[in-house]
């Protein structure tokens, strides 16, 4: 052994000695660490004689020596075994001085486990004594561990991995942890120290908080939310100390990363082995790339590089994807003060940090950070046309331009961007513009959406026999036996992923599902209840029956049948000789999941293959699967369910002389809210392009409404492009309502009026 190794451990040696004459010395104080009991004896003893120090003092020895606290609430099986575990201590002790690695050696030492339902019985009891006899002391205390455990991760690590994780166990079990002396000492400093736990430690406290302490999860999660809101809600964020640099919140907002994790596995799991068959796009780089550096370092191409597999995930095995139910709900996680101080807009590059942690940021924010990355591309595409053009290539286009004809918009747009695909598919990722023939228009981003729409209504017509319409679940699905080519349904997926490409919302209506395998995601029974309802119940019932007439209940076989799209039926043996399979108890789990897989998975295993190539021929550059859930992604592509005109009222503005209290504005908004579900959607489909409510509600919505002349006969105009509506001060609101109504009713096509 060197001299420097064998002083370091001369000086590991002293350091566990000091510590264990310290920790012998609190104890003979104490009694022992804190038990239920002894939390009892003490609140006891404070409310009957009003005195408070012996609580205190209690609480203050534990509370700041983790070394103490960690042996506290012990179950009543380690305390049994204290001897072997001391003997087995002193051996490891003994043998130290022969290792060379004696952090190895301190954390292999056994330890008592923590009994939490002990724990927490005893802060409920604990809550019964007023808060003023012990809350100072005890936050105090609890600053103090934080600190404490802070060195000895980052320090001297004399404690083992399993006693620094009961700790924050502990600590969070503390019930008074949201009250406000907490929030500004004590739960900064526990968000600190956690900070430096080692991956495992932090994946073992993930898995203590998923299987003992399910019903902490709220509280800790509430706690943490309060302190981010607190700090982002009190502080004047400037260019020189903006939200990413408050460490507060940032510490907070990964600590909180442990909790989310621990919410999916206290929850309801599938198997992680359901997954889509990996496709891989060609590598599609433009030969000038590297010369001349296109991308910045906020662009797509940083952004996957600054997005990797998560280390925790991978150590918990999980993945978010196979999550079924989690204990509480995602939305829950997400922080709108926090979300809504964030400006993509302005400062995009800087919030990178927040980027890694999407659980906390609403759905609406994380979509402007994916409108500004997939614009970051857009712009470098139109940069590399000029450097094309400065070294004497032939530059590419700009843009994706696509001229369609209104009456032939499939054929022309899938041929259209068939020849883009196989000529150069980087091209797909650049700004769609949309041309229709015979029509005058520049597209600024109207001529597109109202592009996707026409060509929305016309794909998933089940007439033209692509897609199929369930009528009990109001969805669509691929139909299992249309004679239409794989590379028909790679350029529908195309057309998704253009749309999330360029923040353009559909009118479609797939299940849950369907986003579930876009993301790597196959089907599984559950998966039925918004696709075939129906079919979920009855299968539903063969599981749930429990009598051993099942065969002779149901008299169902391994052989199923479909109809086809002229209605004949068609059957399909999920076993060889399924026929003559009949469903048991023994057999109905297997059946069930057979069936449902066929249905989800392998009856439109070849198209649903090819639609998603397509998708992710536009977005696998993207950070889209690294910053929303599938349910999000649905959001992104179908738009807020939400319908509220008052919302849309409430964020309006106003230009060319009107105002809020303008007779005209006050009567349109009266003509507005006394209109059908259908007219808000054409009202809507008018003013923007769209009939769908943009992600995050129609506050996210610029809509503005500008004085276009006196009072006339005109009908009103719009801008789709900018969200303006032109309206002529009319004198009546029976005038108002005429015009308009004829306006939205009739307003197909570029430059009707």
């Amino acid at each position: 052994m060197n001299r420097v190794s064998a002083n370091s451990v001369i000086r590991r040696l002293e350091v566990l000695v000091a510590a264990f004459l310290e920790d012998m010395q609190t104890l003979d104080a104490n009694g022992g660490p804190l038990t239920e009991e002894r939390i009892y004896e003490l609140c006891d003893e404070c409310l009957q004689n009003k005195v408070r120090e012996p609580l205190i003092k209690a609480l203050g020895e534990a509370f700041t020596q983790p070394a103490i606290l960690a042996k506290c609430f012990a179950s009543k099986a380690t305390v049994n075994s204290d001897e072997e575990v001391k003997m087995k201590d002193d051996k490891e002790s003994n043998a130290m001085s022969l290792s060379s690695d004696p952090d190895k050696d301190v954390d292999s030492v056994a330890r008592p486990e923590l009994d939490v339902a002990s724990c927490r019985r005893a802060f409920q009891y604990l809550a019964k004594v007023p808060s003023e006899y012990y809350s100072s002391a005890l936050v105090t205390s609890l600053k103090t561990l934080a600190e404490n455990i802070y060195i000895d991760l980052w320090i001297t690590k004399t404690m083992s991995i399993e006693d620094v994780v009961n700790c924050f166990v502990i600590a969070f079990e503390v019930p008074d942890l949201g009250r406000s002396e907490y929030l500004q000492l004590a739960l900064p400093a526990l968000c600190q120290a956690a900070e430096h736990l080692p991956l495992k430690g932090k994946a073992q406290l993930a898995r203590i908080w998923a299987q003992h302490c399910k019903d902490s999860l709220r509280h800790i999660l509430e706690t943490l939310q309060q302190l981010i809101t607190l700090k982002v809600t009190s502080t004047n964020y400037t260019r020189q100390f903006q939200l990413q640099d408050d460490e507060i919140v940032t510490m907070a907002t990964k600590f909180m990363k442990i909790i989310y994790y621990a919410n999916i596995l206290a929850g309801s799991m599938e198997p992680n082995k359901l997954r889509e068959e990996p496709i891989v796009i060609a590598d599609q780089q433009d030969p000038f790339e590297n010369v001349l550096n296109l991308y910045p370092p906020s662009s797509m191409k940083a952004s996957n590089q600054l997005q990797p597999d998560d280390p925790l995930a991978i150590e918990l095995d999980i993945n978010v994807l196979d999550a079924r139910k989690p204990y509480l709900p995602f939305e829950e996680f997400y922080n709108k003060p926090l979300s809504d101080t964030i400006e993509m807009d302005v400062d995009y590059g800087n919030y990178e940090t927040f980027l890694r942690y999407p659980f906390i940021l609403t759905v609406a924010t994380k979509s402007r950070g994916l409108y500004y990355e997939n614009r970051i591309r857009m712009y470098s595409e139109r940069r590399a046309s000029l450097l094309h053009a400065a070294v004497g290539a032939e530059p590419p286009m700009p843009f994706l331009r696509l001229k369609v004809r209104r009456t032939h918009i499939i054929d022309d747009a899938l041929v259209g961007l068939e020849m883009v695909a196989m000529e150069r598919a980087l091209d797909l990722k650049k700004q769609l513009v949309v041309e229709f023939e015979g029509e005058q228009g520049v597209d600024e981003g109207g001529l597109s959406k109202e592009f996707f729409q026409l060509i929305v209504e016309e794909i998933f017509n089940p007439v033209y026999g692509m897609f199929t319409h369930r009528p009990d679940s109001q969805t669509m699905w691929f139909n299992m036996t249309s004679f239409e080519t794989e590379s028909q349904f790679t350029l529908i997926g195309i057309i998704l992923g253009l749309a999330i490409y360029n923040n353009v919302v559909l009118a479609i209506n797939f299940p849950k599902v369907v986003y579930k395998k876009l993301m790597g995601k196959k089907g599984s029974f559950e998966d039925l209840t918004d696709w075939n309802p129906t079919l979920y119940n009855s299968l539903k019932d063969i599981l749930d029956y429990t009598g051993d007439d099942l065969e002779e209940v149901y008299y169902q076989t391994f052989r199923i049948w479909y109809t086809d799209a002229f209605g004949n039926a068609i059957f399909h043996d999920l076993k060889e000789d399924g026929d003559n399979i009949f469903v048991t108890q023994d057999n109905k789990k297997e059946f069930v999941e057979m069936y449902a897989d066929f249905l989800l998975n392998e009856s439109v295993e070849t198209k649903f293959k090819a639609f998603r190539r397509g998708f992710l021929m536009v977005t696998d550059e993207s950070p889209l699967a690294a910053l929303f859930r599938p349910e999000e992604v649905e959001m992104l592509v179908c738009g807020s369910k939400n319908l509220d005109f008052s919302e849309l009222e409430k964020s309006a503005e106003y230009d060319g002389g009107y105002t809020v209290e303008s007779q005209t504005i006050k009567d349109f908004w009266s003509v507005v809210h006394s209109l059908s579900l259908d007219d808000k959607r054409k009202l809507l489909e008018f003013t923007t392009g769209s009939n769908r409510v943009p992600v995050g509600g129609f506050s996210h919505l610029k809509f503005v409404i500008a004085r276009n002349g006196p009072d006339c006969d005109r009908l009103p105009t719009s801008h789709t492009c900018f969200n303006v509506l032109l309206l002529p001060e009319y004198e009546t609101k029976d005038k108002l309502q005429d015009r308009l109504m004829k306006a939205i009713c009739y307003s197909k096509g570029f430059g009707l009026f």
